[in-house]
């Protein structure tokens, strides 16, 4: 039997044609290796489990609120982009991708021509506009979560968000970046809408480019709503939040990348407090190489404010920080403005955003108070990330002074008395008409609002109030008996993290920031947030001391001084006082050995009472 099968394999072998066997298999060889270089070009660069788009279309959708609604019924990039009707302006604008730039959120550096041509791109877009066009609208980033963040479990019912991002002119690969980023890396169940709000723009790719694109390429959650002109930041995201029905609204910039995991913290607070107005950590991304840089580390930066209505970021108090674990939501005084979610009924209910203001800017500061003063708080939540494009100037049109009129708004409704402090700084808006506060100023008396000095006390205690706080303040004048000459900060004074020399100047009629400065009633002397310290150096052989700026530490005894009643400001530590000089414009002014003469004679504008007495005479 043995015998027989090996014969009939022989004959079997015998008439199979080897030859043709080995063409076949070549041929089978070739078509496999082909699919899967289609495939692989054509295939998204993201991770598979990134891609989240929901398949299924949306029904109920409010046509008369929106002039595109997404078509996509199927996400194409699982199907290697092949669909014949897709217009061809689409077509040119994807072939402009080049392959893998930027991926895990890569910079990309472009040398030559190409470099020349995107710096003078710059000029016009305010970032790298030919890296973005050809970086993949998905490309994959870092998830810079802490292993704290990545180990948090959350509700599976999370509250149903609308995403709003309004832009005017906007790169369409910057802005299509920022869609694909939410859509990917939101969970679908969370995921209720993306609205767009197409704030009056004129260029080719936003007028004609994104419509085709939104009904070709995206699924129906994603909805543009266009106003018929430029309203600005505040009213275009007003129009986008009329436009959102989901629980809560949450609005990005339209030059942003989502990471992963970033929403569902956000969410879960939400569920919890809906009064809660939660901030994602602002990761960086490099304005001309596209780089993405996050950080997951366990220190976070929170928002306060300048006397002037300007945001700034600061540190969490030490006594705060030595509490919070690494994934506690970090309360804010403030936020930037730009990225965040909110509770869509608490939103309106609160006022929404002043309409009566135009342009840009004051809109954040007048939220963040609204919120605190009247039944809200504010929270940076660590452990969601959203990257965002720091842009050196704005590429759209701003109003003039928009910002100034807008925070006069802000202040003549939500500082109360402590307005004082802004209008130092603008005191020519105080004849300037900022427009009609009835219905603003009837938030306060329907809501019950808190005053800002609880504000004050309550959120952001450690702010320093220059007239309540010291005992000497305004500007500070010496004169020899011919120059006279004020402590000016000589524009040097730009953010509370870098330090500078401190000079003289001669004394502005009227009292402005750059000439306000105090001595505090804990011996400091300073302005709303710098203080004076010894600064020693040498040149040609020759020491020199300069009085420094820089960020206030109570505990640093070289920024103690003592104001005597004579008028002498005396450094504790090396015993000298404050000496005016030569009294030259733009001089940077010194201490030498006190002696009482007239160059040692400091007069301020306002002393607390009981010490009116120190008023030296000044000519």
């Amino acid at each position: 039997m043995g015998f027989n099968l090996r014969l009939s394999l022989l004959r079997v072998r015998q008439r199979i044609n080897f030859r043709f066997l080995r063409i076949l298999l070549v041929f089978v060889y070739i078509i496999v290796t082909g699919f899967v270089l289609v495939y692989h070009f054509n295939s998204p660069s993201a991770p598979l489990e990134e891609l989240l788009v929901d398949n299924s279309h949306s029904h109920g959708v409010a046509s008369d609120k929106f002039v595109v609604v997404g078509g996509l019924q199927r996400d194409f990039r699982r199907d290697g982009f092949q669909d014949p009707n897709i217009p061809e302006s689409v077509r040119q604008f994807e072939s402009l991708v080049g392959d893998g730039k930027g991926e895990n959120g890569a910079g990309v550096h472009l040398t030559g021509r190409d470099q020349e041509e995107a710096e003078e791109l710059q000029k016009i877009w305010a970032f790298n506009k030919l890296t973005s066009d050809r970086i993949s609208l998905w490309r994959s980033l870092p998830d810079g979560r802490s292993t704290q963040c990545k180990a948090l479990h959350y509700d599976s019912d999370l509250p149903h968000a609308s995403v709003v991002i309004i832009f005017n002119n906007e790169a369409l690969s910057a802005l299509l970046r920022t869609v694909w980023s939410v859509l990917d890396r939101t969970p679908k169940d969370i995921l209720h809408e993306v609205i767009l709000v197409d704030d009056g723009s004129n260029h080719t790719e936003i007028m004609s480019v994104l419509p085709e694109y939104i009904k070709h390429r995206l699924p129906s959650k994603v909805r543009l709503v266009k106003n018929a002109a430029q309203y600005g930041l505040i009213r275009a995201r007003v129009e986008g939040a009329k436009a959102a029905t989901g629980d809560f609204i949450v609005f990005l910039d339209s030059h942003c990348e989502a990471a992963k995991g970033w929403l569902e913290p956000m969410a879960q607070r939400i569920k919890d407090d809906p009064t809660v107005v939660q901030i994602p950590r602002i990761d960086m991304i490099d304005a001309t190489s596209l780089s993405y840089y996050g950080s997951g580390g366990g220190t976070i930066s929170v928002g306060g404010f300048t006397w002037s209505g300007h945001f700034t970021w600061e540190g969490i108090p030490a006594e705060t920080a030595s509490k919070r674990k690494s994934t506690d939501p970090a309360k804010t005084a403030t936020m930037a403005g730009g990225l965040f979610a909110i509770n869509r009924e608490f939103f309106w209910k609160i006022g929404g955003y002043d309409e009566g203001m135009f342009g840009w800017g004051g809109e954040n500061l007048e939220l963040s108070f609204r919120v605190w003063r009247c039944g809200g708080s504010m929270e940076i939540h660590p452990c969601s990330h959203v990257g965002h494009i720091f842009r050196p100037f704005h590429p759209y049109h701003i109003p003039h002074d928009s910002h100034g009129i807008n925070t006069a708004r802000m202040a003549e409704v939500w500082m109360d008395d402590y307005k004082r402090m802004f209008y130092m700084h603008r005191a020519d808006l105080k004849t300037v008409d900022i427009g009609d506060l009835t219905e603003r100023k009837a938030i306060v008396d329907r809501l019950k609002c808190h005053s800002f000095k609880w504000f004050l006390d309550n959120v952001y205690p450690h702010k320093f109030i220059p007239d309540e706080q010291s005992i000497a303040w305004g500007r500070l004048r010496a004169s020899d008996g011919d120059k006279k000459v004020c402590i000016d900060h000589l524009q040097r004074d730009m953010n509370k993290l870098t330090s500078y020399d401190l000079g003289e100047y001669p004394c502005h009629p009227f009292l402005g920031s750059s000439q306000y400065y105090t001595v505090s009633k804990i011996g400091e002397f300073r302005n709303e947030y710098m203080c004076g310290e010894i600064s020693e150096s040498k040149d040609n052989n020759k020491s020199q001391v300069k009085i420094r700026m820089a960020a206030c530490n109570s505990k640093n005894s070289n920024q103690k001084w003592t104001l005597s009643t004579t008028g002498e400001l005396k450094h504790n530590n090396i015993g000298l006082c404050l000496d005016m000089g030569e009294g030259k414009a733009g001089q940077e002014v010194s201490v030498g050995k006190c002696n009482g003469s007239k160059q040692q004679i400091w007069e301020f504008d306002f002393y607390e009472n009981g010490k009116e007495s120190w008023r030296p005479s000044v000519p």
